[in-house]
């Protein structure tokens, strides 16, 4: 079996593999960037990277939201709380729950979320 993603073995299956090369940004809010990675009937990926000062405006939608931060820490406001979220700590937002991501910090943040069902694009563009 190969050890790395550069020497796969092929896939014999309805698998797909999708990287971060493999997919484009698109800046959805003023320095707030997406990018879808792979989806399925029942979830999907999508990478996001979120420049200093950068706001994700206040929205529901009825997708549950897991997400990973890789890089950066950005706080999030649920109803009349905050939630500072930092570099390898994950998060989950139920359906429904009204939310806004905002980067106080200097560096860009970076991650994944994961919605289900599928997400296609943000209902807040």
């Amino acid at each position: 079996m190969p050890d790395t993603l550069t020497n796969r073995a092929p896939f014999t299956s309805d698998m797909n593999v999708c990287g971060t090369a493999d997919s484009e940004f698109t800046e959805v809010v003023e320095g707030v960037h997406i990018a879808p990675l792979v989806g399925g009937e029942r979830m999907n990926v999508q990478h996001f990277h979120i420049e200093p000062d950068a706001v994700v405006p206040e929205h529901s939608h009825p997708h549950e939201q897991v997400g990973f931060v890789a890089r950066g820490t950005f706080t999030f406001r649920v109803g009349d709380e905050e939630f500072v979220v930092g570099s390898g700590e994950s998060y989950v937002i139920p359906s429904e729950e009204p939310h806004e991501a905002v980067n106080r910090s200097e560096e860009p943040v970076s991650g994944i979320d994961v919605f289900s069902p599928p997400r296609e694009a943000p209902d807040w563009q």
